[in-house]
């Protein structure tokens, strides 16, 4: 791993949450995912699963974690399972992880081969009544494919069919939704290696650059400061693309008089940062760039504002669709008889800011966490309001990551330049 050793206490709570969450006498299965083939004998890199990564902070393939509070034989209650290291695969793929590396990473003690398993997994089955299993319920989940997860449930329920099978993901959405402070340290390491590779960028920004060229530069930011990588393929959209979501062809030129958003964090001890600036090309923003920057850094300071324990996002969310409709009247993109007549289940505004304003960040970049109850103390959220205009080919986008607390929340992005005139003195020719 690129990036420095983490504090295994991390993991250690993590467990001792989850646990603290299973009935009497209930063992918990988590595997790793699936390697991925691209073409021929290729395969992409490896991404562990989440839930496995939160619970051991192990990165490795073929790992599992076994957590059975209630084990007659305590050496058993928590288990990590790796593949047992071999000399030959070595000398192809390189090192595995031996059992002092694995300690130290997970704080597990107990570690067991992969190829010595199942001698010991059928006893313990045997001696659980209830059997919680992990499956893949983000809300945002698209794919089909049936991952390794899921064909190890269906293993699971053909050799043990008179068990009583639950699901880890309820249990998972509700602790991943809350980070402990020690989760907050390593997100924020993410997050200032994000910030000095912005405050680089805007110093290589000018006109005539390319789109790729800004996100090979991202690329190697990241890594010179350990990062493990891209929390997620970066946007680099220069005039009218940036109306395009989630762009990632960045290949075209950014040209003068143009505005460049940029939609990118560094991933770092498997927690992202995920930040969005648009700054021009030029160096100095038009006087209506200007006015619709504005706006929207008003709608981000107002999301902040009610970004607090208690409030649901469909609340805020409702609540920051009615201040853009007071924005996009003030800035002229609307006029009062559109929002007079609008269609209360398709907004006047919503020509203007067509997507969510928050998501839950963490070990994903979209990651889990209730979408309908109250927001909690703990949770972290990106602010991320956005104005595109066609007639004008300008779109503008502003993120943070916030940090919900008992009073409030934190700003975890609060040193990085946002205003026009922050923004504009970075980029200033020395």
């Amino acid at each position: 791993m690129k990036y420095l050793p983490l504090n295994p206490e991390l993991f250690i709570k993590n467990r001792e949450r989850f646990t603290r969450q299973l009935p009497r006498n209930a063992i918990a299965v988590f595997v790793s995912n699936d390697e991925v083939p691209v073409n021929g004998d290729a395969i992409y890199p490896f991404k562990q699963n989440s839930d496995l990564f939160w619970l051991s902070g192990i990165t490795q393939e073929d790992s599992m974690v076994i957590l059975f509070p209630d084990n007659p034989d305590p050496k058993y209650r928590e288990v990590l399972v790796l593949v047992r290291p071999n000399e030959l695969k070595e000398k192809w793929d390189g090192k595995r992880l031996r059992v002092n590396e694995a300690q130290a990473i997970s704080g597990i003690k107990t570690i067991v081969w992969l190829d010595s398993l199942d001698g010991l997994l059928q006893p313990w089955i045997h001696l659980a009544d209830h059997i919680y299993l992990d499956s893949n319920e983000n809300d945002r989940k698209a794919s089909l494919l049936q991952t390794r997860e899921y064909r190890f449930i269906n293993e699971m329920k053909t050799r043990y069919p008179l068990h009583h099978f639950e699901r880890t993901a309820k249990i998972m959405k509700e602790l991943r939704g809350i980070k402990t402070a020690l989760e907050i340290e390593v997100l924020q390491k993410a997050i200032d290696i994000t910030e000095s590779t912005f405050r680089r960028l805007l110093k290589f920004i000018k006109p005539g650059v390319m789109e790729f060229e800004i996100e090979a530069e991202i690329l190697h930011s990241f890594f010179s400061q350990r990062a493990t990588g891209l929390a997620y393929g970066s946007i680099i959209a220069s005039g009218d693309r940036a109306r395009t979501l989630h762009y990632v062809s960045n290949s075209e030129e950014c040209k003068n008089g143009e505005l460049i958003l940029m939609d990118f964090g560094a991933e770092y001890g498997g927690y992202c940062a995920d930040l969005t600036r648009t700054v021009p090309a030029s160096g100095k923003f038009t006087r209506r760039q200007k006015n619709v920057y504005n706006a929207c850094l008003h709608l981000h300071d107002y999301a902040k504002s009610l970004l607090k324990p208690g409030i649901s996002i469909i609340d805020y969310t409702d609540k920051v669709g009615e201040e853009a409709t007071q924005q996009f009247l003030k800035i002229g993109l609307l006029k009062k008889t559109e929002v007079k007549n609008e269609d209360p289940e398709n907004r006047a505004y919503r020509k203007y800011l067509y997507h969510g304003i928050s998501h839950h960040l963490g070990v994903d970049v979209h990651d889990l966490g209730t979408r309908t109850e109250p927001i909690k103390a703990g949770m972290v959220f990106t602010v991320e309001p956005g104005i595109y205009i066609e007639a004008e080919q300008m779109g503008v986008r502003i993120e943070n990551n916030i940090w919900i607390t008992k009073n409030g929340n934190t700003d975890l992005m609060k040193n990085i330049p946002i205003t026009v005139e922050e923004i504009e003195a970075v980029m200033k020719p020395s």
